[in-house]
């Protein structure tokens, strides 16, 4: 289900009229980029800069939580200029801490996941003998078979496919440009890959990371390092990813908050829905706060 423009409108128009008080308690307030905060042309979602500096200077815990690598990841960052204690990336398999002085923060990687992908890779280059295969190292190195245009390969290298599962690693990304989402849909359930955790993107794109590990796992840990209480947890997403997300937040009551143009199988596990990214979703939702 995708909103029309004047069902947008009304979602904006609803939230910043029945906008609370000022929260009393310190939210941990956790963005998807793509599609929530990132329209498709890598542009910013309308208003969506000012309103999370706003919401972090109102002292609230602004935090990424994102299926990109830390090396694309790092630049929104700046951009957005925030400076969160922790960002959760690559389908929470990796999570970084803020180090150093507030005012020129460097992230490190605290906390990576891991599993051998050997078995995995294996049973999707049989399905897919022509598909491009990356792997995230627990270092934060990348390996990939093929080059893609829209790929960040800073701390990168090219290899062999057998080269990808020499090491553990943190998480697998498999393209398949031929293929479609649905197809990648169809795929996994028919092959079964019962040993990881796996997110299908809105192309052919598949996230694997370690059995158990998602979103909703890293803004767990984060949760209770920063000692925030679960109801005081705000997450906002559009995909399939954020799905385990939205789930998490809801079971402890917390707000999960769906952007407008996600799937049906993405909304109807969320707890609000708010507009568009292209509309100013995540806009809405943090005026209203």
């Amino acid at each position: 289900m995708t909103l029309s423009a004047d069902e947008a409108a009304e979602v904006v128009e609803e939230i910043a009229t029945d906008a609370a008080e000022p929260p009393r308690e310190r939210l941990l307030i956790a963005l998807d980029v793509d599609g929530t905060i990132l329209l498709e042309d890598e542009t910013y979602s309308p208003g969506v800069v000012d309103a999370i500096a706003d919401a972090q200077s109102a002292g609230h815990e602004v935090m990424l939580a994102t299926g990109r690598s830390w090396e694309s990841t790092g630049r929104i960052i700046k951009r957005l200029a925030i400076t969160p204690e922790y960002v959760v990336c690559s389908n929470g398999a990796v999570i970084l801490k803020r180090t150093g002085p507030i005012d020129s923060p460097v992230y490190d990687r605290f906390h990576t996941e891991q599993f051998d992908a050997t078995e995995v890779l294996t049973l999707l280059r049989d399905h897919l003998p022509t598909a491009r295969y990356m792997v995230e190292l627990p270092s934060g190195r990348r390996l990939f078979t093929h080059h893609m245009d829209d790929w960040n390969l800073a701390n990168a290298d090219r290899v062999s496919f057998e080269e990808l599962s020499a090491d553990p690693v943190s998480r697998v990304v498999v393209v398949s440009e031929q293929d479609t989402d649905e197809d990648f849909v169809e795929l996994v359930a028919r092959i079964g890959l019962n040993k990881v955790s796996y997110a299908v993107g809105w192309s052919a794109w598949l996230d694997i990371a370690p059995q158990g590990v998602d979103k909703a796992t890293g803004l767990e840990l984060v949760r209770g390092w920063l000692g925030i209480e679960p109801q005081n947890v705000v997450v906002i997403g559009d995909g399939r990813n954020d799905i385990g997300m939205f789930r998490w937040a809801r079971a402890h009551g917390g707000r999960a908050i769906a952007m407008g143009q996600g799937p049906e199988e993405v909304l109807s596990e969320a707890s609000e829905l708010t507009a568009s990214v292209t509309e100013g979703g995540v806009t809405a939702v943090l005026k209203a706060l």
